[in-house]
């Protein structure tokens, strides 16, 4: 089982990174079945090994127990980078979009 999904987990990471790889139901498929691998009683050490080699395995763990752990595998300096970055943007927007008196 932890052999699949390490495979699958794998395939995800490389599909994210070159989305033209799949069409969209085949994506949606992949993250289903990794979805369902996870869900999966995995060895917690087994688990964190694999969250931690790859991401898009990490975000979709995140999101299916954001109940229970938050942004638990995100690493905080990128998540507030990600933040500010955002802010920053929605700044340069607002400052575009408002009428000139």
């Amino acid at each position: 089982h932890i052999e699949n999904l390490v495979a699958m987990a794998r395939l995800l990471d490389r599909v994210d990174a070159e989305p033209s790889l799949v069409g969209a139901a085949q994506y949606q498929q992949l993250t289903r079945t990794v979805q369902c691998l996870l869900a999966a009683d995995i060895p917690d050490h087994a688990l964190k090994a694999v969250l931690r080699a790859c991401p898009g395995a990490a975000m979709l763990y995140e999101n299916l127990h954001y109940d229970r752990s938050g942004l638990s595998q995100s690493p905080l300096a990128s998540a507030v980078d990600s933040e500010l970055m955002a802010s920053a943007l929605i700044d340069r927007i607002r400052t575009r979009v408002r009428p000139t008196p």
